[in-house]
């Protein structure tokens, strides 16, 4: 038979009672288990301490009120998460001023059909933007100028029996208006369009032009704004690719300059993001209409 471990009993030992109190067995507490426990002022009548609950709003302390959500643990179901009212889903869904959140959607959710022509199958739209209405400023403005100008002057030379003068003077005002449509009908056919892969900038009546830029290579974006364009509403974007010359740098007098920001970079760093929640919306327009 073979000895006992641990050393051999020695009663002059001075850490031998240390030892027998740390391994003396810990007894079962319970409500009845003397004056410190139980119905005492310092705990309530409740279940012993070596019952299997949490810690809830039921009368766990006595004298003492709790208040909060209380968390209570159920061994067979786990983990529990909290539930979240709707009141306060509330406050994620709006901003601190009570406005309903910034949409992100495109202005049109179809191309139009100027800028259908260059998207191919693959490629999702996100929208297209005209320029501000500041950009036709000049144009408007020598208009409008040469009007009064050359109808003073029609008026003065039709007085002077100068006939060829005066029928000079209507055709350059003709002239005039005519490069006036000119620079509108461009305008109009001028395009800023924003897809999931590129930037696109299409504009020209007779001689189409298109340059584009895949966001893939875009290393660095900005826009800028006057006072004046801040007032109106308009700026100016620069984009950077590695440092190396492209044709789609320079953007100018493009509206909601802001919110155009936040689009071009969602895309750029959010992609499935920005699909997530359009297939969302896509799901609640066709159960509108099924409705």
């Amino acid at each position: 038979m073979g000895s006992p471990s641990g050393p051999p009993f020695d009663p002059d030992d001075p850490d031998r009672e240390r030892r027998e109190r740390d391994t003396e067995p810990i007894p079962r507490i319970g409500p009845d288990d003397g004056p410190g426990y139980g119905a005492g002022p310092g705990l309530s009548d409740g279940p012993s301490l070596s019952d299997d609950v949490g810690y809830g709003d039921g009368p766990g302390y006595a004298g003492q009120g709790r208040s909060g959500r209380g968390w209570v643990r159920d061994p067979e179901a786990g983990y529990q998460p909290p539930q979240i009212s709707e009141d306060e889903l509330a406050g994620l869904r709006a901003d601190a001023t009570g406005a309903a959140p910034r949409r992100v959607l495109p202005l049109e959710d179809e191309p139009s059909s100027l800028v259908a022509r260059y998207l191919f199958p693959t490629e999702r739209y996100r929208g297209e933007w005209k320029r501000h209405w500041i950009h036709l400023t000049n144009p408007l403005l020598i208009g409008i100028a040469a009007t009064f100008v050359l109808g003073y002057l029609s008026g003065f030379l039709a007085g002077q029996n100068v006939g060829a003068l005066t029928t000079i003077a209507v055709l350059l005002w003709f002239a005039v208006m005519g490069w006036v449509a000119w620079k509108v009908a461009d305008w109009w056919y001028d395009r800023f369009i924003l897809t999931n892969k590129r930037v696109m900038v299409v504009n020209g009546i007779v001689t189409r032009k298109v340059a584009m830029m895949p966001l893939v290579r875009v290393t660095d974006m900005k826009y800028e704004q006057t006072p004046t364009g801040r007032a109106l509403n308009y700026g100016t974007f620069v984009l950077e690719s590695a440092g190396q010359e492209q044709a789609l740098r320079e953007i100018k007098n493009l509206p909601n300059p802001n919110e155009l920001y936040l689009r071009v970079v969602e895309e750029m760093y959010e992609p499935q993001a920005v699909e997530a929640r359009l297939g969302k919306e896509a799901d609640e327009a066709k159960a509108d209409d099924g409705a």
